[in-house]
């Protein structure tokens, strides 16, 4: 699982180790050598786990595309974005802000009810 990018429909296969990577940094990250340029590159597609190889020369519309499940490949990468938020109380804690969405029932009236046994039976 990629941490850069979030959206990673496949894998790469590194030509110098030839290892597997979701992106370029992951392979910066876990090895010690620069990440070998080459036109023939290697792909698995995470929607069918199936490899498929595209020339970078010769990319076309259609090569956005994976051959085998037709999952588009070639989309705009999702990253992480840094936030600052303002986190409350816990929930569990502190309950009192919190509205009672359930509908309480009407009881119902039964002769056996002790409550209301002296009106009935008279």
């Amino acid at each position: 699982m990629c941490k850069h990018v979030l959206n990673a429909q496949v894998a790469i296969r590194s030509p110098c180790c030839r290892k597997w990577f979701d992106c370029a940094e992951c392979h910066h990250e876990t090895q010690d050598h620069g990440l070998l340029q080459s036109f023939e590159m290697t792909f698995v597609c995470k929607k069918c786990k199936k490899a498929f190889r595209k020339d970078a020369r010769e990319f076309e519309d259609s090569d956005e595309y994976c051959p085998h499940c037709d999952n588009h490949f070639v989309i705009d990468a999702l990253t992480p974005k840094p936030s600052l938020q303002v986190e409350g109380e816990d929930i569990r804690k502190d309950s009192r802000m919190i509205k009672d969405e359930r509908v309480r029932q009407e009881e119902h009236r039964t002769i056996f009810d002790v409550k209301d046994a002296a009106n009935r039976l008279g």
